[in-house]
């Protein structure tokens, strides 16, 4: 084939014997005059244009507020100061993952504009943009044929939403942004051998790991550029440079996959998949990658989970299918490189994603649109490139008709990104498009079920784990939450079933040992919810939560030095802890210091205003306080019907506070009722300590007195 020298063949087709050759054909912008080229308006003007093209595309998630993990990743007040940033370098586990630059950057920006989710955004995007602008550098000084084109798919292509407007994904922005820097250094090194250049190379390389190992695969990218530019491969010249990138790229890749497996839970039942299996999620994620690139419709935060089973003589179809394109890319090698090239690029920068090594997203899905960040740039670049020549072919290209083909793609992607980008929206958005592009996801309707159980509508939330549970029975996270659920409407027996279930499936879910301690206190088996809490306190020193819950059972048992000692913990891990506040209430209610029981008790329930437990126990010291000036009988009532309410009249210690709180202002029959009512309950459950206490009441009640007595209410165990 005759070598041809026009600025389209020559750098799609990648037949230059050496980068010079290739510059000199490609239409003279070599390495070593780029500095001065990229300096030309030709070059900014677009190159601006892209960034605020970018910038317009994303203005739906401009004011997104957090999503999923987002509150994990940026809202972690102990890792904003400077011991909190030495943690997060030193101390894996300490954050979400550890990505300790992508960390250090969200405390920065909650010093910048704390909880101000414009800011995240806009960086988030800003660095996308950059991305494509260096993108662009790079592709013009490779010569490639329609480099602005490419940049611009890129940076505007719907698949890219999930990595910019997500917050959480700064990992997949900033780690992007060092990558292609790391690469520009490389190329400059390649051209002119001065190692100050290899040197800047492998330091952001270094950067960019420490922001998301998944950038690892970078030295193999750069040797399919090089090969895609010279044909062939000089060990001295083109590999062994390498050596040091890919010794660290492999080092960072196992650190990563080995703390995935024992800090983040990739391990157990679900992640145990055989090579064979391995190698045939690989094959089928690749394809499903490949699609969504070409034809970006259906795009979804959670695809579904497919079955891997090597039985199914369809599975070794997306394998085949990869294997038969890698063939005919080496086939056409001699006519052009570009084809094979794009591909083993997509493919080594997708290999961390592809199933090899545990992720801990595999629990709900084995592809996500984030995976294929980087590693679209070879399609895209191969897109663009061809579409360039063939344009250039029929006199189109640099002319009104190839700027209207190009002008119409690029507007197609930019408002498809625009619709996509309008999930990211807030949470229920998310979760509910989510359902709605895919039913199956059952991670979907407990997340909504959690934020439903936020928003302090308990019943609707329950509905969503139970959808849940019936898509996935055996999800520990499913039958934990809903058994949280379940306490909160008094339905203890059914709330302690589910959370020894999620035991069983995850026996270190500190969340399920918390909930069945909940539970067992509720019914007055204190010793054996001491016991739970204090084994989720072992496995969790540093859960507030946990820690709160142990103190009180330890004040009901009647310890109440170590409660106080469990409360403090509780406020100093989490100041603004509302649990906490209550219970320090309570034991300050019993040392007789009324007026700061009542303050911790009143800032308790401006912290959890749908707190059924917290209004609770505020009503019952409004209601029974000996203390006149602090009992309120119409505010009591009104917090304890609250309460009632939101527990669906199932909590037998929330009847008991109505009771009071009707009493209080001379409803005795209706105290009567409501108590008789609460006394059923607990003689359900049984709770003899309860059932008691209600006696004593009732009787209290019929005679016509409201309830005072000081030591029943230091004794009574509180929801």
């Amino acid at each position: 084939m005759n070598q041809r020298t026009d600025h389209a063949t020559a750098a799609s087709t990648g037949a230059a014997s050496s980068p010079s050759a290739s510059a000199s054909r490609a239409g003279g912008v070599s390495l070593g005059s780029s500095a001065a080229a990229i300096r030309r308006p030709e070059i900014w003007l677009p190159g601006l244009l892209l960034v605020l093209a970018t910038l317009l595309a994303y203005y739906p998630a401009w004011l997104g507020k957090p999503v999923w993990d987002d509150d994990a990743h940026l809202a972690r007040p102990e890792l904003h100061s400077l011991s909190g940033l030495v943690r997060t370098w030193i101390e894996p586990g300490a954050t979400q993952q550890y990505y300790p630059l992508v960390y250090s950057v969200f405390a920065l920006e909650h010093w910048l504009w704390g909880d101000f989710t414009l800011g995240y955004h806009l960086l988030n995007i800003f660095l996308h943009g950059c991305s494509a602008l260096l993108l662009l550098f790079i592709l013009r000084r490779l010569a490639v044929p329609g480099a602005w084109l490419a940049a611009a798919i890129f940076a505007l292509h719907p698949i890219q939403v999930e990595s910019v407007a997500w917050m959480t994904e700064l990992k997949n922005t900033l780690s992007g942004l060092l990558f292609l820097s790391s690469t520009a250094a490389y190329l400059r090194f390649d051209e002119c051998r001065n190692r100050r250049w290899w040197l800047l190379a492998a330091v952001l390389f270094a950067l960019g790991l420490t922001a998301k190992t998944a950038i690892a695969p970078l030295p193999t990218a750069l040797v399919v550029v090089l090969w895609w530019r010279r044909g062939a491969l000089s060990w001295r010249n083109d590999l062994l440079p390498l050596v040091p990138m890919f010794a660290l790229g492999l080092a960072a890749g196992l650190f990563t996959a080995r703390i995935e497996r024992s800090l983040f839970g990739a391990q157990g039942w679900e992640f145990n998949f055989s090579f064979l299996q391995r190698c045939l999620m690989a094959g089928h994620s690749l394809c499903f990658h490949l699609g969504k690139f070409f034809w970006p419709a259906h795009l979804a935060f959670m695809y579904p989970r497919w079955s891997i089973n090597p039985s199914h003589v369809w599975s070794y179809l997306y394998p085949a299918a990869i294997g038969l394109l890698l063939a005919v890319g080496w086939a056409l090698r001699r006519w052009s490189r570009a084809p094979l090239a794009a591909l083993l690029w997509f493919a080594a920068l997708l290999f961390p994603a592809l199933g090899f090594f545990n992720a801990y997203s595999f629990r709900y899905s084995f592809v996500n649109d984030h995976h294929q960040y980087l590693a679209c740039i070879g399609l895209a670049v191969l897109a663009a490139a061809g579409l360039a020549t063939l344009l250039g072919r029929w006199g189109w290209w640099g002319r009104a008709p190839g700027y209207l083909v190009c002008l119409g793609l690029l507007g197609t992607l930019a408002g498809l990104t625009w619709h996509q980008s309008g999930m990211y929206a807030d949470l229920e958005t998310l979760w509910r498009t989510t359902i709605a592009r895919n039913p199956t996801c059952w991670m979907a309707y407990n997340n909504l079920g959690n934020l439903l159980l936020r928003q302090g509508d308990v019943d609707a939330a329950i509905v969503q784990f139970q959808r849940a549970l019936a898509l996935d029975p055996l999800s520990p996270e499913a039958h934990t939450d809903l058994g949280y659920a379940l306490l909160s409407k008094g339905m203890v027996d059914e709330a302690i079933l589910h959370s020894r279930k999620a035991l069983e499936l995850q026996p270190s879910s500190v969340e399920a040992r918390n909930n069945l301690g909940r539970g067992l206190l509720q019914k007055g088996q204190v010793d054996a919810a001491l016991t739970s809490f204090e084994e989720a306190v072992k496995l969790s020193p540093r859960n507030a939560s946990v820690r709160n819950n142990l103190g009180k059972a330890l004040l009901i048992n009647g310890r109440t030095d170590e409660a106080i000692a469990q409360f403090e913990a509780a406020l100093a891990l989490e100041p603004t802890n509302a649990p906490a506040h209550n219970n320090l209430a309570t034991l300050l209610l019993e040392q007789g210091r009324v007026d700061q029981a009542l303050a911790e008790y009143r800032t308790a329930a401006t912290l959890q205003p749908n707190s059924a437990a917290i209004l609770n126990s505020v009503a019952w010291v409004l209601a029974t306080c000996p203390a006149a000036a602090a009992r309120d009988g119409a505010r009591a009532l009104e917090l304890a019907q609250r309460a009632v309410l939101l527990s669906n009249r199932r909590n037998p210690w929330m009847l008991m506070t109505l009771a009071a709180a009707d009493a209080e202002v001379g409803q005795f029959p209706d105290a009567v009722a409501t108590a008789q009512e609460a006394l059923a309950l607990a003689g359900a459950q049984p709770n003899t300590t309860l059932s008691n206490l209600l006696q004593t009441q009732i009787g209290r009640y019929q005679t016509g007195s409201a309830y005072r007595d000081l030591d029943q209410i230091k004794a009574a165990p509180k929801p």
